[in-house]
């Protein structure tokens, strides 16, 4: 466990030099931002496109784990909705706190990290997971906060969950690249090497991003924050277990990488919607910020745990 945990603190090094180097403001917030939109349109969708148009289908799809995966979130995402819900909270701030339990940071921290902690193998799996995550419960949250407002009903909800997944680079990319990869026509060198190399600023860039962009989260509504981090970091990867390993039975390296994916902290995306639709900021933002602090220790236990 000690070489798991030796091995992720680069990972969380390169986070927290982001975080120094915006909260010394060496560069302005913007600069934050610009930063992850290079990493968000560019880098990580070449990285995603490459991965996707060099695995086959059978690499990426396994019912089996698209299955456990989705029953552990799925469990996940409604516990965290009845705690809402049991004080009183409102549909869409219940969407969003849930939206906090249950979804990790896959695309920026799991991408490049598990994919080096767990080896190559593990790509296909934390694409399906990503997929899942983009897709299933994205749509999820944008119908859930604007099918409750009485001014959006109907065809504008639809209207905007697809307009949504075409704006998203990530499926984009990942749609792309399977569309290639199931025609078998084998990618030009020449695009391989441009897709690795600008994928290759994935890492590096996701990471200081994300240590950047914590140093403007605020540490309001703490015990909502410790409640929801403590869904993330713990009970989603428990229940993602408990999918994997008991109810729907899967290679144990496979189940391996989708309950290391869940053990990840928040998603930084959700802080983006929760400002989008004026739902519940703050306490997105600290459950970021607390949820990323924790999972230092919190991913090396589980990925020891786990790890086959």
């Amino acid at each position: 466990m000690l070489e798991i945990f030796l091995k992720t603190l680069p990972f969380f090094g390169l986070i927290g030099l982001g975080y120094g180097a915006a909260k010394a403001r060496f560069f302005p917030e913007e600069a934050a931002a610009h930063i992850t939109k290079f990493v968000f349109y560019f880098a990580l969708s070449a990285m995603l496109l490459r991965f996707s148009a060099n695995l086959s289908f059978s690499e990426i799809f396994d019912p089996m784990l698209a299955a456990a995966y989705l029953w552990g979130t799925a469990f996940t995402y409604g516990i965290a909705m009845a705690v809402a819900f049991w004080r009183r909270l409102d549909a869409a701030t219940a969407a969003i706190e849930a939206q906090c339990a249950a979804i990790g940071n896959t695309g920026f921290l799991g991408v490049p990290m598990l994919a080096v902690l767990l080896g190559q193998a593990a790509v296909g799996p934390i694409i399906l997971i990503l997929s899942i995550d983009l897709i299933v419960f994205s749509t999820l949250l944008t119908i859930l906060v604007t099918g409750t407002r009485g001014n959006v009903k109907g065809i504008r909800v639809v209207r905007t969950v697809f307009i949504g997944l075409l704006k998203n680079p990530m499926i984009v990319s990942i749609a792309i690249g399977l569309c290639i990869s199931a025609s078998a026509i084998p990618v030009p060198e020449v695009v391989n090497s441009f897709l690795t190399t600008l994928g290759a600023a994935a890492t590096p860039g996701a990471l200081f991003a994300i240590g950047a962009s914590l140093a403007s989260k605020s540490a309001e509504r703490v015990q909502i924050a410790a409640w929801l981090s403590f869904a993330k970091l713990i009970l989603h990867p428990l229940f993602v277990a408990a999918g994997a390993f008991l109810f729907f039975p899967v290679d144990a390296y496979k189940a391996s990488v989708i309950v290391s994916a869940a053990a990840l902290p928040v998603a930084g995306n959700i802080f983006i919607l929760a400002q989008h639709y004026g739902v519940a900021p703050q306490r997105v933002s600290a459950s970021i910020l607390f949820s990323t602090a924790a999972s230092i220790l919190t991913v090396s236990v589980i990925i020891g745990l786990v790890a086959v």
